[in-house]
């Protein structure tokens, strides 16, 4: 069992985040937030996806004016997932100019090193906390090295190449991407914001330089703290590194809430960040999503290509059916499904499993047995054992979690 960090906790909407409240996931989207009709359509897919917070960029007039719009149209669809606004540069302005856009919204997520530069940039931050207090809305301080407040970094350079034993550079920048947290968030308790309506990140592209930072904002502070590498990249680059980085730290209590920040493919699908968020969690016992299936990686025994197909096409049916399951039974995404390819490990993964087959490998006798809950209870053979075994999968969930019942 890990055992968590203990933050203060706050509310995002209807999400609790910090204290003792499950490990959140969080998206972002990529629509043209003025484009209302774009940016309902991919929330709802984010949210359906299972993205429990969903952040929008706020750049623009347009996009602001857009905000209540996109709030509107979503609680209509029933769909109530919050909204975090994402400002930068002209947050200040827009917030004040469009006192709706704040409203709508369920956090503000502002960036210390880019609210305004030099003299600008202490009325400005303030601006927007003022904003915050005055809606009673949360903040996300979020500090990223790719726009890390110049003059701060600049003084602890000059701090360090004075002291006696100076420290890499690196070292340095770690610690003044920290400074910027803890300095910024005490700023914005000054201001009246309370510390439970504060929720910090340090978003850096490096694995090492997460860890290290996220391991000394950790003790240094009660803030939640929303953890994820920015820049992780495309693909199974992005993917690794996100999960090496994050992984380590919720290994060590450390995180409240995630985004898994991958680029798409052109044209991806936006959602595979909230999936990959979600398997990071379950695989390592801390939530549970969706049922998981268990699959043979394959060897010479199973040249045949049938059990990847099976283990595809029942995660594809899985996913497909998870939003009725969840709302018609109770733990069913605790489940696991096993889909093995030979004799050799196959049937005692199986029997591991809740429900599991294990297909004949290559020279095997062409029958699939069926294990649920440990014992064997049928044998398949022929031409549909895919579809047979999906029913199965079906009816074991029916007889197995317990109805919800109506409200």
């Amino acid at each position: 069992m890990i055992d968590r960090r203990r933050s203060i906790a706050t509310t995002i909407g209807h999400v609790r985040l910090g204290g003792d409240a499950p490990i959140v996931v969080q998206s972002m989207t990529n629509t043209d937030t003025a484009d209302i009709d774009g940016t309902v359509e991919q929330v709802r897919a984010l949210a359906r996806a299972g993205s429990e917070i969903v952040r929008i960029t706020v750049n623009s007039d347009e996009a602001a004016a857009a905000v209540p719009h996109i709030r509107e149209r979503l609680d209509r669809a029933g769909e109530h997932v919050p909204l975090v606004g994402d400002f930068h540069f002209n947050g200040h302005k827009l917030l004040t100019t469009h006192p709706a856009c704040a409203e709508a919204l369920a956090k503000l997520r502002i960036n210390p090193g880019n609210v305004g530069r030099g003299s600008k940039r202490d009325p400005q931050f303030a601006a927007m906390i003022e904003i915050a207090c005055r809606h009673r809305k949360p903040v996300r301080i979020g500090v990223n090295w790719g726009s890390l407040d110049p003059e701060l970094l600049t003084r602890m350079m000059d701090e360090n190449n004075a002291s006696p034993a100076p420290r890499s550079a690196q070292q340095v920048m770690r610690a003044a991407v920290v400074e910027s947290c803890l300095q910024s968030a005490a700023r914005a308790r000054e201001l009246g914001q309370p510390a439970d309506a504060i929720v910090l990140s340090a978003k850096v592209s490096g694995v090492q330089d997460l860890i290290a930072i996220y391991r000394d904002l950790a003790a240094r502070c009660e803030y939640p703290l929303h953890v994820g590498l920015t820049e992780a990249g495309m693909g199974s680059k992005g993917i690794v590194a996100s999960t090496a980085g994050i992984g380590v730290l919720l290994q060590q209590g450390i995180g409240d809430t995630i985004r898994v920040s991958l680029t798409p493919q052109p044209g991806g699908d936006r959602t595979q960040e909230v999936i990959v968020a979600q398997e990071i969690l379950q695989t390592m016992g801390l939530r549970s999503f969706v049922p998981m299936v268990i699959a043979c990686p394959g060897c010479g025994r199973t040249t045949s290509t049938y059990f990847q197909k099976l283990a595809q096409d029942i995660q594809s049916h899985i996913r497909h059916r998870m939003p009725e399951w969840r709302q018609q039974f109770v733990g069913v995404e605790a489940m696991n499904v096993a889909v093995m390819g030979c004799v050799v490990n196959g049937p005692g993964e199986s029997k591991h499993a809740n429900i599991g087959i294990s297909l004949p490998g290559t020279g095997e006798r062409p029958v699939a047995p069926v294990y649920e809950d440990g014992e064997k209870t049928v044998t398949l053979k022929g031409e549909r054992i895919a579809e047979e075994f999906q029913d199965l999968v079906e009816a074991y969930v029916a007889r197995r979690y317990p109805r919800r019942t109506a409200v």
